[in-house]
Order: structure tokens, then sequence, then C-alpha cells
């Protein structure tokens, strides 16, 4: 049975990696995957009661999971439909390409730890094209953005999908990856940002922000006011769960039930059109729901593994094998820039359960370092950088040649640093 559910687990994997050559959505593999998982331990086993009990105790954990990426990419999206991101773009006004390259490599920073790496990626290269006409010159900065995006999720509990998991896992908390986790993603940004600074020539040709012609609809205290309970939602959700010891996914339905109600309130007296493009219901439909199957997918494929006692083989082989847990979370980073993070942590999370490693173990805070940025390496280990790509047309072997390395450099200054500030303090 091992054997079986590993082959048809590799397959699924290959068929995510490779889900452009064979034009199949990497959501629709998952979830064949997961299932097939769960079918072939399901007829292997003598016991169809222990294991329906073991996958309903699963559902418990994935829903959770499910319903705050769901809760928190709708709000996102309404955030969007009001047009609040202009309230942070229209601040971006330089006409000097080396602090055009700061404020985006910060801006991108920031934004990605309040809201997550992917739309924070698609909010900057959008704005990227109100700044610079040329592409070629535009290619860089949507590289940077990459990086900085990355980093930037990595130090917050909704800033990536992994982060995330592991919070609402429980093997993290957020004041410790905001503690033990912010100046390794700092440095993870600041090499790159240094290097580009000092090859990028002060000739480059950089433009004002043009003026973009906004859909009427929406006036600024309407603009302001859904930001605001927005993002203040969003960063609300940790100190809920502090507060009262719920689960996350109840912190961020809260944010959106009251985001709901005011925005119903808001535009009520507006005709049928308008209300409909501001309201969660058209939220909801934009909201990118093959990826939270894609999520679902692999999280159950993954949970089928542990179930059947294979993540537990494969902790003691890696430990018997490389021995050094530090090494092992290293590998698990650079690896999740050819093989999608989500599986690879959740993996990590099947193979140590918490008995063995508690809550804020240093694996757990490294990992969320380590997965979260190592994407970065490559243009397609992380959704931030199949968005760049897709939305700039960037070729693989552009950003291989270009940004890789930097990226390569970020990633180990920021395991550097960890490991200095685990010597300090």
């Amino acid at each position: 049975m091992e054997i079986l559910l590993a082959l048809v687990f590799i397959l699924g994997y290959a068929a995510i990696a490779l889900e452009h050559p064979i034009n199949v959505n990497k959501a629709a593999s998952a979830l064949i995957t997961g299932v097939l998982c769960w079918t072939i331990y399901m007829l292997y086993s003598n016991d169809a009661h222990a294991v329906n009990h073991q996958l309903q105790e699963h559902l418990g954990e994935m829903a959770g999971i499910i319903f705050f990426l769901l809760g928190a990419m709708v709000i996102v999206e309404l955030v969007d439909a009001h047009d609040g991101f202009e309230i942070i773009t229209e601040h971006i006004k330089t006409d000097s390409p080396r602090k055009l390259l700061w404020m985006v490599g910060f801006i991108t920073f920031f934004l990605s730890a309040v809201l997550d790496n992917l739309t924070t990626t698609i909010v900057m290269v959008s704005l990227l094209r109100k700044i610079l006409r040329d592409k070629k010159d535009r290619l860089f900065f949507a590289g940077i953005i990459v990086v900085a995006a990355n980093a930037g999720g990595a130090w917050s509990p909704i800033g990536d999908v992994t982060t995330t998991m592991l919070w609402i896992g429980g093997q993290v908390t957020a004041l410790t990856l905001l503690v033990k986790v912010l100046l390794p993603s700092l440095a993870c940004l600041a090499v790159p940002l240094l290097y580009l600074n000092w090859k990028m020539r002060k000739d480059a040709p950089v433009i004002p922000p043009l003026k973009e012609i906004k859909p009427k609809g929406t006036t600024k205290r309407e603009r302001n006011m859904v930001f605001g309970l927005g993002v203040g939602g969003l960063m609300f959700v940790p100190v809920f769960k502090t507060l009262t010891h719920l689960p996350p996914f109840m912190g961020i339905l809260l944010v959106l039930g009251v985001l709901w109600a005011v925005t119903e309130i808001l535009h009520h007296q507006k005709n049928v059109e308008e209300k409909g493009r501001l309201s969660v219901v058209h939220a909801l439909q934009k909201a990118d729901a093959a990826s939270v199957l894609f999520f679902l997918g692999i999280l159950t494929a993954v949970s089928a593994l542990g179930s059947a006692g294979i993540l537990t083989q494969l902790s003691a082989w890696l430990s018997e094998n490389i021995g050094n847990q530090d090494a092992i979370v290293v590998s698990i980073g650079l690896l999740s820039a050819v093989i999608d993070n989500v599986p690879l942590v959740a993996a990590a999370m099947g193979m140590y359960p918490l008995e063995q490693l508690p809550t804020d173990h240093n694996f757990w805070v490294f990992l969320a370092y380590c997965a979260g940025t190592g994407g970065s390496c490559l243009i397609i280990g992380s959704a931030a950088g199949v968005a760049a790509m897709g939305m700039e047309r960037i070729e693989f072997f552009w950003y291989l040649k270009k940004i890789s390395l930097l990226a390569l450099l970020g990633y180990f200054a920021g395991v550097l640093v960890y490991f200095l500030q685990l010597q300090i303090f």
C-alpha cells in the first residue's frame, strides 16, 4: 500500500509541476490525487470506520484553512473593487529609479505581510504599468516585487499560505513569527535591493505615474472606509485569536460579515448595477476559487500519507540520513523553488507532530522563513512569481539569469541572519 500511495502522490505532484505543458489546471490534479490517496488507503484498510474517523478529523483542520483563505480573498477583492489600494499607490511619486526601487520593494514587503504575497504582487505589478512604459525597464522591478512579496509574507501569519497553515495548525504563534522572522526576511530583501541599487543607472527612463480613469461609483469616503475596515480587519484577526482562543477562520468570518454589512448600508441607495459591482457577492465571484480547491486537494493528499504512516517513515529517514534539522529546513526552502511550498509544508507538519516539536520550536519558525522565501529563486517557485510571470510575460530563463542568483543570495543572507539572531538572543 505504501508504495502505491507514494507512486500516486508522486504522479500527482508531477502533474501539478507540469501544469502548463500538459494543459491541466493544478487544482484538478490536486483534487484527483487527494481523493485517490484516500481511496487507496481505504481499500487496503481492514477498518473502514477508523479510516473515516481519521478523514473527518483531518477535514476539520483543512476546513479551518480553506475558510480562512476564502474569507481573506473576498475581503481583498472587496477592497480592490472600491479602489482602496489607490490609497497606497497614489503616494508613490518619484522620478528617481533608485528611489522607486526602494519604495516599491519596501511597500511590497510590508503590504504583503498585511494582505498576502499573491495579491500584493498583482497590485504592485499593476502599479508598475502606470509608472514605467518600457517593458524592459519594468522587468527588474517586477523581479524585485516577487522577492519582496515572498519575503514580506514569511514573517506574517496572513502573508503567505504556508505561514497561515503553520499558524492555524498551532506550529507557530503570530508574535513569534514577527519577532524571529522579520529581520531574516528584511535581509532576504535588502541584499537584492543593494545590488540592484548599485547596478541601476541614474538615467533609467522613469516617468511620473499616469492618471487613471477610475470607474465611477465610489466616493473618497467610501474608499477610505472600506480600505480601513478591510486592512484593519485582516490585522485584527491574530488579535482576535489571541483574545478569544477561537480558530483564525472565525476572526476572518467576523471581519467579512462586518464588511458585508457596512458595504450593504453604504450602497443601499445606488442602482442595482452599481451596487452589484461593489458587493460581497461580486467579490466572491472574483475570488480565486481554483487556488482554494488546489489547497484542499493538496491537504487531502498529504493527510492520507500522514494517516498511512508514510510521513512518519519519511521523517525517520531524513533524521537518519541528513540528521541536522536546520539542513532539512534549508533543503525544503530550496526545493520549494521547484515544487509548490504548500505540499512541502503540509508534509513537514505531518512528519513532525507537535508532541515532538512543540509550538514555536525553532524548526517551525525557521521553516516559515525558508518555505516562504525559497520559492523566489525561480519564477515558477511561488504564487507571486507565477502571477508576475503571467502579467508581464516574464521569461523563465530571463528570471533565472537576472534575478535567481540575487534571490538565492538574499535567501542565504536571511538564513545567516536567523542563525546570528539565535546566537545573540
